[in-house]
């Protein structure tokens, strides 16, 4: 076969460094563009990006080219020298070094784009500590959990 043929669908979840200065919500819907605007540039398709100003959910296809690590690693090094540029409040801002990434079957991916559509509702009943806890169970990860 001479071509190649991928259908990778992966939820990815970053958090900001706790350190670090939280994004303002005015200034999401912005920032979620620009990561729709990163993954594109990389041949991925972003399906859903959203989250509050401490975390980010990105539904996206995965680039044929890109391994998940290098992936992830453009999209948070990207968007977080674009976000540091929005105003000087944002001098200090930074990701977390770590993430959380899971394969979505596209039977689900429509669930997944909902779920991440309703991040703000979703967090006034779960934090994203207890969010991330729900995720690791759900896929057999609930031993993994380290603090940075």
């Amino acid at each position: 076969m001479a071509t190649t043929f991928t259908n990778v669908f992966v939820h990815i979840i970053f958090h900001t460094k706790s350190s670090s200065v939280k994004i303002n919500e005015k200034d999401l819907p912005e920032i979620f563009r620009y990561i729709g605007g990163v993954i594109h540039s990389m041949s991925g398709v972003a399906h859903m990006v959203g989250g509050r100003p401490d975390h980010v959910h990105i539904l996206s296809t995965l680039p044929i080219s890109l391994s998940l690590g290098d992936f992830i690693r453009s999209i948070k090094s990207n968007s977080s020298r674009w976000i540091k540029s929005l105003d000087a409040e944002y001098h200090g801002f930074a990701w977390q070094r770590g993430y959380g990434a899971f394969s979505v079957s596209t039977s689900q991916v429509k669930t997944v784009v909902d779920y991440i559509r309703n991040q703000k509702e979703h967090h006034r009943i779960h934090s994203a500590d207890e969010e991330l806890l729900l995720f690791l169970k759900k896929n057999g990860l609930e031993n993994m959990v380290t603090n940075e």
